[in-house]
């Protein structure tokens, strides 16, 4: 079987539709998926508990990152997720007066 992995120079990375961030938050999930599952395997829970976690968890992975994709495309996310790091609106308490005056210089006193 064969692959396509890039479609040409200088574009993101593209694997089954899936393009560039998602298709390294497809990919962690799923390792997460497998670390969890061989956590509660070898802990002792039921093997059937485990695979239907593992099924159930693995399409849910699927389903997200592919919305996701979908919803938001190549760069939404990061815009997405900058977006909720800047300010709605900015407050300014200082009196308005203060705003317009040059502040006044202090003296430097030598013991």
């Amino acid at each position: 079987m064969e692959y396509n992995v890039n479609k040409g120079i200088g574009k993101s990375v593209e694997f089954k539709g899936l393009k560039a961030q998602y298709l390294f938050i497809f990919a962690g999930g799923l390792l997460a998926v497998f670390v969890v599952f061989v956590i509660m395997y070898m802990i002792g829970i039921d093997q059937w508990v485990c695979i239907g976690f593992g099924v159930i968890a693995a399409s849910a992975l699927v389903w997200l990152t592919f919305n996701l994709n979908a919803k938001y495309g190549e760069h939404g996310l990061m815009k997405l997720l900058a977006k909720r790091q800047h300010p709605r609106y900015l407050i300014n308490r200082k009196n308005s007066r203060r705003l317009f005056c040059r502040p006044k210089k202090k003296e430097v006193r030598y013991a």
